[in-house]
């Protein structure tokens, strides 16, 4: 069984169990700094007098310089102007050769721009640079899954785990559960999506992947509870509704199979899966 996100409507699939892989592409989180804690105790004070607290006036003005620019580079690559953001971020690493976050956004780039070797390079670059980059070590994992390199993807989606204070530990637990079903690993990957949405319940992508792959073993009613919530969110797609539509046929729920069905046709009436509906087939 592959994996994918939902929400792109119409694009082809041959059943609910085989759905095409797409990158999952994630935001860097700029502006990395570890930060000393400050001292416990009556001295604590004191202690921070002597060693300094780091602002952003301490920056270099080299440093500044790149970070700047890797901002706006990070805004050209938000908005899709991939080539654009490129050029902004070559300009950021001129500046700072050895600037981390300007190297993970270069990884990201190139992983866009399907230039899966420069991509590798930039990361590891940056993880070598900065090994707390959980973000690059989780871009790097996914990189690496979708080469089906499943046990050094785990690796560094664990790295990214276990970086205190990650913020986006529920994105991690995703990619990890996508990669452990893509390497057959489907109870791991059951649990790796599940801890994703206790820490994230609106992971949309999550819960998709999560009910197809209860779909797919034939835990039909927690597949259903999760496309009933899916379902009735904003994150709502043609792939899910077409899923429940199979989830309540299989449970010989006609009344709610036609429910699902009638909202795919008026949502995304254009689509392979309301074309599937309107056959009456059941795996298109």
């Amino acid at each position: 069984m592959t994996v994918r996100v939902p929400g792109r409507a119409g694009r082809p699939r041959s059943s609910a169990a085989s759905v095409t892989v797409f990158t999952i592409l994630v935001l860097l989180v700029l502006g990395l700094y570890g930060c000393a804690r400050l001292p416990a105790g009556p001295d604590a004070g004191l202690a921070t007098v002597r060693a300094g607290v780091v602002t952003e006036s301490d920056e270099p003005l080299v440093r500044k310089r790149a970070r700047i620019r890797t901002e706006l580079a990070s805004a050209y690559f938000q908005q899709d102007q991939t080539l654009v953001a490129l050029d902004e971020v070559k300009q950021a690493l001129l500046i700072d050769p050895d600037f981390a976050a300007a190297l993970s956004l270069r990884g990201l780039i190139y992983f866009r721009l399907n230039e899966a070797v420069l991509a590798e390079e930039s990361f590891r670059r940056a993880l070598l640079l900065n090994p707390r980059d959980a973000d690059a070590a989780h871009n790097l994992g996914w990189l690496l899954c979708t080469q089906s390199r499943h046990d050094e993807a785990q690796s560094l989606f664990a790295r990214a785990l276990a970086v205190p204070g990650y913020a986006a530990q529920a994105k991690t637990w995703m990619a990890q559960g996508l990669c452990q079903i893509q390497a057959g690993q489907r109870s791991a990957g059951q649990q790796s999506l599940a801890r994703a949405l206790e820490i994230d319940p609106d992971n949309a992508p999550a819960a998709y992947n999560l009910a197809l792959l209860l779909y797919d073993r034939g835990e039909l009613a927690p597949a259903r509870v999760l496309l009933m919530r899916l379902n009735d969110g904003a994150a709502v797609s043609a792939q899910s509704l077409w899923l429940a539509v199979q989830v309540e046929r299989k449970l010989d729920n006609s009344q709610a199979a036609a429910h699902w069905g009638q909202r795919l046709r008026a949502q995304f009436g254009q689509s392979r899966e309301a074309m599937a509906f309107d056959k009456g087939a059941l795996n298109d």
